[in-house]
């Protein structure tokens, strides 16, 4: 199974506020031996929104989305969900009662006694407005929760409440996939080469090796290695091992000056 996420808000793509989700992802996916495979941004628009949404579900990926499940004019991701889906927007019962809990203790901290007919209040319950069949996500920050709808995720846009309830998601819903991506990576500097002329080897590396990724990374002003290639090779550590042999020898073939080699 591949591992998705979507970015959702103007605030990310207009740069008020940086993305700090798809760095964090990648790190709780690696730490359980998984791998993302993708990423989307989206801006506050419906139509984009829907339209990623249907893409999503039907991936048969786990997806992660991350932003606009608020019950403000400019929060989307719910009713986009719904209509993505073709099923009705519903009040999730569960979620009800998290609302109403979090209510309660709002309340009991300012000292005052909650009414659940104010006109406030009343709106917050939409917050857990979701797609006719959904899950909950417990959301341990403020009891908002989030929502699952088969193998599509859909967390709080703010780091604090989100990045906990997608490692619950990955502990609970995916505990028997972890270990199934780890990757490792390695590779060499290489000094003075074209990446063209390192394209034959590069090309039949991945064709001797099935499931090895070779990469190359150009890089023309290093403060260390000054103009050089890193090139190496991807995937499952016992396949990695072998091409790897056969891209050391490919390249004192060739003739290359190599430099240090890397291991991640």
């Amino acid at each position: 199974m591949n591992f998705g996420l979507i970015i959702i808000g103007d605030e990310i793509l207009s740069g008020k506020r940086q993305d700090k989700h798809m760095s964090r992802v990648i790190e709780l996916l690696a730490a359980r031996g998984l791998a993302l495979s993708w990423t989307r941004y989206v801006g506050d628009d419906r139509a984009l929104i829907t339209a990623t949404l249907t893409d999503a579900f039907a991936s048969g990926d786990a997806v992660f989305s991350c932003g606009g499940i608020g019950a403000t004019p400019d929060d989307h991701t719910r009713q986009c969900a719904a209509a993505a889906l073709g099923r009705p927007l519903e009040l999730h019962p569960d979620a009800r009662a998290l609302i109403e809990e979090r209510m309660r203790d709002m309340a009991a901290e300012r000292g005052e006694v909650w009414d659940p007919q104010r006109a406030d209040n009343v709106h917050r319950l939409n917050m857990g407005v979701f797609p006719q069949g959904a899950e909950i996500i417990a959301n341990p920050y403020n009891k908002i929760p989030g929502f699952s709808v088969g193998d599509v995720h859909f967390v709080p846009g703010f780091p604090v409440m989100a990045h906990p309830m997608i490692e619950q998601v990955l502990d609970t819903r995916y505990a028997a996939l972890h270990g199934q991506q780890v990757v490792q990576e390695r590779s060499v500097i290489v000094y003075g080469a074209m990446e063209a002329s390192l394209t034959p080897l590069m090309e039949a590396i991945e064709a001797r090796h099935i499931g090895v990724k070779v990469f190359s990374l150009p890089s023309v002003d290093h403060p260390v290695h000054g103009r050089h290639i890193e090139l190496g090779v991807k995937g499952r550590p016992v396949a990695v091992a072998a091409a790897w042999v056969d891209l050391l020898a490919g390249l004192v073939e060739f003739g290359a000056k190599i430099g240090p080699e890397l291991v991640r």
